[in-house]
């Protein structure tokens, strides 16, 4: 067994001891005025984090779930929308759609790069019967970040609705919904927000909600005119993830506490320290614009990534990501979100260098 265990991956994250504790209480019923309460206390919290007025419904559900949810309640069959794929979390927005009969118009960028804002709105300005533009905040297997408030201002005025998977970013990359045009914003807990995997958040601004009558595609577990419907009276639907419900007003006060904004600086002080560490080993970074929640490396060319993460993960008890799809054993990706402290950083990077000099050692 290994000595210790170590979460240093995109997700799931390390959750702090008193979310833990607070997930741990007793159960109580949820069709009740404390469980009322206590869901209109984080629904408001999460407003504060996306940077919104607008509703935020919480679904039962991965953050998949959620991107579902942001196709299926503002779209018809055939509808036309742009979906940027610079990663596999690109790839799974336009697969949701493929398989609800829309029809994906895919901007391709290459793994690593980020998509210029000028791609956009050229490929929106020659199709005006765009419904929606899909796009990442951070794309998750790369570590690319995308500059969204750019991208934003440049659609401002268009005839299409922005929808932003934030996954990942939220709470490490800055995200300010509101102020940057967008319309719909998704998440999950098991990132910057601290938590296990299990709750999906789908954040719906007004000119999104005018769309919703309109759309035609079926739905029922992620229909949210039944979340809207019970969040009048601060409730759910269906039966929620009461305990994380319950963790998640934990690290919302945590979050409140240390501050959203030194929350944000500290995940950029982080990974400009990830970024110069990794550099002094001589590795070269993946992402042309690295993201502040994680940082992607190309493993040389002689070393096989996937095997260097199982060493670490089975001798060390520590948990690094590697590469997905055509990435896999080409890189390594080393998250600084959330509960993720710098020793911890310094730990996973000894682990790794340890282990590179090991195998090229061995190979010399």
């Amino acid at each position: 067994m290994p000595p210790r265990r170590l979460l240093l991956t995109p997700g799931p994250t390390p959750v702090p001891p008193e979310v833990l504790r607070a997930q741990a209480e007793p159960l109580f019923h949820h069709r009740t005025a404390e469980y009322q309460k206590l869901f209109e206390e984080v629904s408001r919290g999460l407003q504060r984090i996306f940077k919104t007025r607008s509703p935020v419904y919480t679904f039962t559900a991965s953050g998949t779930g959620a991107m579902e949810a942001s196709l299926v309640n503002f779209h018809s069959a055939g509808d036309e929308i742009l979906v940027v794929d610079a990663g596999k979390f690109g790839e799974r927005f336009w697969r949701i759609a493929k398989a609800h009969a829309l029809k994906a118009q895919i901007l391709k960028v290459p793994y690593g790069k980020a998509v210029s804002p000028a791609e956009i709105e050229e490929a929106v300005s020659k199709n005006p019967n765009l419904k929606s533009v899909c796009l990442q905040l951070c794309e998750t297997s790369t570590g690319v970040v995308f500059d969204l408030k750019e991208i934003g201002r440049r659609l401002r005025g268009k005839n299409c609705l922005l929808i932003v998977d934030a996954i990942s970013g939220l709470a490490a990359d800055r995200f300010e919904m509101d102020a940057w045009g967008i319309d719909l914003a998704i998440s999950g807990s098991q990132k910057g927000l601290m938590l296990p995997p299990g709750l999906a958040f789908l954040a719906v601004g007004e000119r999104a909600r005018q769309q919703m009558t309109g759309a035609m595609l079926p739905r029922f577990y992620f229909d949210l005119a039944l979340y809207e419907k019970a969040l009048k009276d601060w409730d759910t639907p269906f039966t929620p993830a009461i305990s994380l419900v319950v963790g998640l007003k934990e690290a919302l006060r945590r979050i409140e506490k240390e501050g959203l904004e030194k929350i944000l600086k500290r995940s950029e002080t982080l990974a400009e320290y990830t970024r110069g560490e990794v550099r002094k080993m001589g590795l070269e970074l993946f992402a042309e614009r690295p993201s502040n929640g994680v940082t992607a490396m190309k493993v040389p060319a002689e070393i096989d990534g996937e095997k260097i993460l199982y060493e670490i993960r089975e001798k060390e008890g520590i948990t690094l990501a590697g590469g997905q799809g055509e990435m896999k054993g080409e890189i390594i990706r080393i998250a600084h979100m959330g509960f993720i402290q710098k020793e911890d950083i310094d730990c996973g990077l000894r682990a790794l260098e340890t282990a590179l000099q090991k195998k090229g050692t061995q190979q010399r």
